[in-house]
This record gives structure tokens, C-alpha cells and sequence, in this order.
């Protein structure tokens, strides 16, 4: 083991002897997976959960003991198999029904608990019982920025591009999450920009914490390369929220000598225009397994990502545990996880230009792409993966008891 590895063991023993001392007891709720299997697991192994309510079936759930998991598959599924496959105008329409499903089956079946803590949408009522009936602190999740923000967000960019209105929610959902935000003891959110959309909606800061999500450090790793053939790499759903066509007219366009445009993910029907448009200038690979996609960011020379509104995207930090440099756009959340021209840069979003012209750059000087690929993995490795997540999201938890307790 190296030392750098017996330091983080140390810290994970001290951190867990640390909380279990303070007997924090949480149920956590989710229907839908994103970073919450992972949140599982986390407050699992630091002695935190009491319940883990989830829509995926339990034998999906790493980490957690079944003991430990509840499960609503049948409802769920639907709705995430059809989001999942990019027929999500479809999706939406099971969207209002799944939701409030699934919170009245956590409400039906919560146990007692110091806190409640939930992905927003899922936890209205929950939350509700949760306080009603055992006097908990409630804890709204919100993966991205303030739902008016991304509404507003996703309005202009349809309109932008002539295309016909798809809200990403409905006002039914619109509602539910505006009051659970009011409800909530906390709004845990995952980066700097999801944290001012917030304070932009007039919210305190006493009632907003951030914690940057992590990254599984055994799952995603670097392989070695196995060509000198430069390759943008983009891992994630197709679709106009993730700025697509800025992408496209980035790096598509590009005639260069062993070069390549690969592109991992699902595409939405509101992109296939765009898909088309460029068609022959990159790779499709359509949906790949979690445990697969190391080796494709491996084969690649940078990560790229142009999204116009997020919370914090995932993918960053993968491709930064892979050895990438990155460049991607402010709304992604990449100020909380990467330090712009040190592991990688942060553009303006909806400026294919600037992406671009940090492209060009990178392509021209091998040397520093090798340097700011070496700097992403030791910076993502600092931050101790989903760990220090945990960790820091049962600190959240123990700061609200002690606030609530006078102390």
C-alpha cells in the first residue's frame, strides 16, 4: 500500500470512529440513481443509515446490506428506462404520477430517524412525516441549479435554436420542489453555481450548504493508451441541456491529422438535426456501461463538455480519474472540482469559439496536455472520491442537530 493510501485509510478510520460517536441516524430517499447509490453507501459505512429508499430494484444497490434497502422498482422504472433510452417526452408524461408515488410509499413506511434527507421532488410529504412524527431534520437534495433557473435556462435555449418547447418539468413537479425547498431545514447542493442560483432566488445562506460530489476511484482509472491519435471525448446524454450543438460546431468542424470527435451517450430527438449535420465527422457509441467507460476515456486526449445549465456534472471528475485535462463551461460546476489552465479550462458556455480555440491548444502542445492530464489525476485523487462526500454531508448533519439542539 502506498503512503498516500495509508494516509486516506487513516483519515476514513478517524472520520468513522468520529461519527459513530455522534449516533447521527438518517433515512435517506431516492427514486432515481444519479449519486444517491453512492450517498448510500457512504452513510452505510459511516454507521448513519438507518433506511435506504430507492426505485431501482435492491439487488442493484452496492455497499448497502438489503437489510437496509427498500425498494419501489415497478413504479420507477418506467419513467428512468425511457428518460435513460432518450424517449423522455415520453418519460415525462409518468414523471408527475412516479413522483408522487414514490413519496407517499416513503411516507407510508418511514422509520424514525434524526434526519430525513432526499432527493428533491421525491420527498414532500415524506419530509412532512419525518418532522410531524419523529421531530427530524429534513435535508432537500437538489442535484443542479434553483428548478426556475433551469426552467428559465432550457426556455431560452429551445427558443434559441427554433425549436419547439420541451419543459424539463411539469408545473406540478415546479411546485412540489419550490415547496420542498420552503420545508426544508437544508437545501444540500453539489457546486458553486447550483449555490448562487439559489442565493439569486432570495435564500439564505444559513439554509444552503454545498458539498462537491466525488468519483468512485476503483471504477474509473487510467489504462494505458494505446495509439498517438488525439480524441475529444464527451460521456453523457445528448441532448440540448448538455450543449450539444455548441460541441458539435467546436470540435466537428476540425480537419486535423490523427484526430478524432468521440461521443458516449443517448441522444435526445430534439439533437438528431445536429447529429445529422455533422454525421461522419465523429464517433457514436450510444449508451456503454459504467464499468466499460475507463477505457474509453483512457483512449482519449481531453474531456470536453458545453453545457448550458447543470449542478455539478459527474463526468468531469471521471475523466479527470482517467488522466484527462478538461474543458468545459461555467454551468457545469467545474470551479468546485478543477483549477482553470492548471487540469484543465473553464469557457463561457454557448461559445463553440472558445472551446475550440483550448482544443487547437492542446492538440499544438503535447507536452502540456500530458502536464494537465498528470495535474487533473492528482487533483481528483486529493479530493478522496466519494469519501470525503460522505463525510462532509454527515458533517451537514450533525451541524443542523447541534444548531436545532442550542449547542
Amino acid at each position: 500500500m502506498s503512503s498516500s493510501a495509508r494516509d486516506h485509510s487513516r483519515e476514513r478510520a478517524t472520520a468513522v470512529a468520529r461519527i459513530a460517536g455522534a449516533a447521527i441516524n438518517a433515512c435517506f430517499a431516492s427514486a432515481v440513481r444519479l449519486h444517491a447509490f453512492d450517498l448510500a453507501e457512504q452513510l452505510y459505512a459511516l454507521g448513519c443509515l438507518q433506511r435506504f429508499y430507492t426505485g431501482y430494484p435492491a439487488a442493484r444497490v452496492s455497499g448497502v446490506p438489503r437489510s437496509k434497502v427498500a425498494a419501489l422498482p415497478w413504479l420507477v422504472a418506467p419513467m428512468l428506462l425511457l428518460n435513460k433510452y432518450g424517449f423522455d417526452h415520453i418519460g415525462r408524461r409518468f414523471s408527475d404520477v412516479a413522483t408522487a408515488s414514490f413519496d407517499r410509499w416513503v411516507s407510508s413506511r418511514l422509520e424514525e430517524c434524526q434526519v430525513f434527507h432526499f432527493l428533491s421532488s421525491y420527498g414532500l410529504r415524506a419530509q412532512r412525516v419525518s418532522k410531524q412524527r419523529y421531530g427530524a431534520i429534513s435535508v432537500c437534495d437538489h442535484g443542479s441549479t434553483h428548478i426556475l433557473h433551469q426552467d428559465a435556462i432550457m426556455a431560452a435555449e429551445y427558443a434559441r435554436w427554433g425549436l419547439p418547447r420541451r419543459p424539463l418539468f411539469s408545473e406540478a413537479i415546479i411546485e412540489r420542489e419550490l415547496q420542498e425547498y420552503e420545508e426544508a431545514d437544508f437545501i444540500l447542493v453539489p457546486s458553486a453555481v447550483a449555490y448562487r442560483s439559489f442565493l439569486d432566488r432570495g435564500f439564505s445562506t444559513s439554509k444552503l450548504r454545498k458539498v462537491p460530489y466525488g468519483v468512485n476511484l476503483q471504477l474509473f482509472r487510467p489504462v494505458p493508451k494505446e495509439d498517438d491519435v488525439f480524441r475529444v471525448i464527451y460521456v453523457g446524454m445528448l441532448n440540448l441541456r448538455k450543449g450539444i450543438p455548441y460541441l458539435l460546431d467546436a470540435v466537428a468542424t476540425l480537419r486535423l491529422p490523427k484526430f478524432e470527435v468521440w461521443l458516449v451517450g443517448l441522444p435526445y430527438d430534439e439533437v438528431r438535426s445536429f447529429l445529422r449535420k455533422h454525421e461522419g465527422s465523429f464517433r457514436a457509441f450510444g449508451y456503454l456501461p459504467k464499468d466499460q467507460l475507463h477505457r474509453y476515456y483512457s483512449q482519449a486526449s481531453v474531456f470536453v463538455i458545453a453545457s448550458v445549465e447543470e449542478g455539478l456534472a459527474t463526468v468531469q471528475a471521471q475523466a479527470m480519474a482517467c488522466g484527462l485535462p478538461v474543458i468545459a463551461t461555467h454551468p457545469t460546476g467545474a470551479e468546485d472540482l478543477f483549477r482553470d489552465g492548471v487540469e484543465g479550462y473553464i469557457v463561457p458556455p454557448r461559445d463553440p469559439e472558445a472551446i475550440r480555440e483550448k482544443v487547437l491548444h492542446l492538440y499544438h502542445h503535447p507536452e502540456l496536455r500530458e502536464e494537465m492530464g498528470r495535474a487533473a489525476l492528482r487533483r481528483v485523487r486529493e479530493m478522496r472520491g466519494w469519501n470525503a462526500y460522505g463525510e462532509a454531508v454527515v458533517s451537514t448533519y450533525r451541524e443542523a442537530i447541534a444548531r436545532r439542539n442550542g449547542s
